[in-house]
């Protein structure tokens, strides 16, 4: 583990670092307050009539909002876990080849735990496994 945190700020400046961890922490608090923002809202929906009708555009909505509310569970706990990795010095290494992760991927995904590599050789076991 000390190898890969001597690796990773040789690979990222700390600067890098520290704006990642910035960018996290508001996409963070983004997520939550849509998250609550979607809870009032569903919360407060017409509720509609009785019909089948009603019923079915009721239960089209609850999964609609239990669908995005999963997605943005996902991610928090995306960043959550991007934000241990900072703590403990292992943030820019890929889980699956321990290789440094690309700045651009990293600019554009602060969350992401594999490189560009790892993240196709994840894909190809998936792939196999579906078979």
């Amino acid at each position: 583990m000390a190898g890969q945190s001597v690796l990773v700020r040789s690979v990222l400046n700390e600067s890098f670092v520290r704006e990642c961890r910035a960018r996290l922490l508001e996409m963070k608090a983004d997520l939550l307050h849509r998250s609550r923002s979607a809870v009032r809202e569903y919360e407060a929906r017409d509720r509609g009539g009785s019909d089948e009708g009603d019923m079915t555009m009721s239960i089209l909505a609850e999964n609609d909002f239990l669908s995005a509310q999963e997605r943005m569970k996902e991610r928090l706990l995306d960043i959550e876990t991007a934000l241990a990795r900072i703590e403990r010095g292992t943030y820019g290494i890929c889980e699956e080849t321990d290789e440094p992760i690309e700045i651009e991927r990293l600019k554009a995904l602060p969350w992401t735990r594999l490189s560009i590599e790892g993240a196709e050789m994840r894909e190809a076991l998936q792939r196999r496994f579906v078979r």
